[in-house]
């Protein structure tokens, strides 16, 4: 190692030493300022000190607050002495409060209606029913169990029937097993439902009690054509009936909007069905027909109004309930002794008793209003034809009252019954039970009753038989 390399290294340590020394001087020169900074005064430098009072030019007067520093040099610092607020003077006495007073000439113009207009909740009439609606009846009336959950009569063979009251399906289950968890309002989903300002809207085109109802109002008229056509695809996948009705600007009422009329509305009414005879509209079912108004309302720029789901869900699964244990039919069985019943026969006495041969295969009795009251169908459920009539013959026929379906059920089940007596006493044959025994007039009396009492409970729930409403829900 050279002497060069020696005092380099030298220099090195004294200037790496001098470094640190500086920057300990630094140190404890910042510590020092710091402190006295910091510490801790007796004084009060708002309460104590001098203050000279110094009147500057203008209005206003200050107070100079002296302070000293720690080198006793005097710090000064103008701060205002005295705040004055501006004063009203009044003429009358200074004692009094007067308050302002607002004369006004005329009277206030009256506000403004409003454009929409919210309304109670739904409240469906919700009757109680039982489980089994129990009416004094004969034990061997008793009814019978069936089929569950609302079947249609074809699938179930409702054709050849024990004339005593037979349900087509079961009650449904409990509300607690079917209907799906509680859930919150979706965004844009109303708590309570409510009902936008339009003439009252007729029970016989939808009604709160059978369907679950949406109230849309655009600003423009939109043809109906487009209306139905939005959400088409959508709502093919709904099993159960949707109604569109819009408002007649024109003659100021609801109608059933045509697809195909060039008719323009901007205040609809969209319905969804709760139940039928197949059972109560599902939670799925349901939240596509909500989705769809959803968008249906996007598209057109319209105000909506959707009741909630899960209060819809719960009124269908009772409606359901409840027509289940009123859903029956009656029927009475004429049965040849020895002797077939000739086809042409059968529809003579069919025709001279007002019955008319139908596409369906069975001879139908209306009412003056077009409304089936009963029908006669082959036992073995072959349909007739007008063709086949002249060469038919049959062991048995079966007359079939649709309890819901027929106004004044007593009347017309005693109708029904003394023309199945003249079709037996014609023809040869038996008024007979699906047991083939015998039913007598004492017999049938106990069933008229119990027909009366059934429609009696859907009359306490709102529900009239034959109606268009009961004909809509046991479809």
């Amino acid at each position: 190692m050279t002497e060069l390399h020696i005092g380099l290294l030298a220099f090195g340590g004294v200037a790496v030493v001098g470094v640190l020394a500086y920057n300990k001087w630094q140190e404890r020169k910042h510590r020092q300022v710091a402190e006295q900074m910091l510490r801790p005064s007796d004084e009060d430098v708002l309460l104590d000190g001098e203050e000279d009072a110094v009147e500057e030019e203008g209005e206003e007067e200050y107070a100079v607050l002296i302070q000293r520093d720690e080198n006793g040099e005097i710090i000064r610092a103008p701060q205002l002495a005295q705040r004055k607020e501006p004063v009203f003077e009044a003429e009358a006495d200074p004692a009094a409060r007067q308050e302002p007073v607002f004369n006004f000439d005329d009277e206030p113009a009256p506000a403004a209606e409003p454009v929409y207009a919210a309304e109670a909740p739904r409240t469906a009439a919700k009757a109680t029913p039982q489980s089994a609606l129990d009416f004094d009846a004969e034990p061997a009336l008793a009814v019978k169990p069936a089929a569950p959950a609302f079947a249609a009569t074809q699938a179930q063979g409702a054709l050849s029937i024990d004339p005593i009251a037979m349900p087509l399906r079961e009650a449904a289950p409990a509300v607690a097993a079917r209907a799906p968890a509680s859930e919150m309002p979706a965004p844009g989903e109303a708590e309570a439902p409510r009902t936008l300002m339009a003439p009252a809207l007729p029970t016989f085109l939808l009604s709160p009690a059978a369907d679950y109802i949406v109230a849309l109002e655009t600003v423009d008229f939109i043809p109906a054509g487009q209306f139905m056509q939005s959400q088409r695809e959508a709502l093919l996948r709904i099993g159960k009936r949707v109604t569109w009705v819009g408002l007649n600007e024109g003659s100021g009422e609801w109608e059933v909007m045509d697809e195909n009329s060039p008719q323009e509305y901007r205040r609809l009414r969209i319905g969804v069905q709760l139940a039928d005879r197949r059972g109560a509209i599902s939670d799925a079912e349901l939240s596509i027909f909500h989705t769809a108004m959803r968008q249906l309302a996007e598209e057109f720029m319209a105000v909506a109004d959707l009741p909630t789901r899960k209060s819809a869900l719960e009124d269908a699964y009772e409606l359901d309930r409840f027509c289940a244990d009123v859903d029956i039919q009656i029927g009475i069985n004429v049965v040849a002794v020895g002797q077939l019943f000739p086809g042409t026969k059968i529809r003579a006495l069919a025709e001279a008793a007002g019955m008319v041969l139908e596409a369906d295969g069975a001879f139908v009795r209306r009412d003056d209003d077009g409304r089936v009251l009963y029908t006669l169908s082959h036992q073995s459920q072959q349909p007739f034809t007008a063709e086949a009539m002249k060469t038919l013959s049959c062991h048995g026929l079966t007359f079939l009252l649709d309890v819901p379906r027929v106004p004044n059920g007593d009347r017309v089940f005693n109708q029904m019954g003394d023309l199945a007596r003249r079709f037996a006493d014609s023809l040869h044959g038996v008024v007979v039970d699906d047991n083939r025994q015998p039913l007598t007039e004492a017999l049938l009396e106990p069933i008229r009753k119990q027909v009366a009492q059934y429609q009696g409970a859907m009359a306490q729930r709102g529900l009239v038989a034959g109606g268009s409403l009961s004909l809509r829900l046991f479809a």
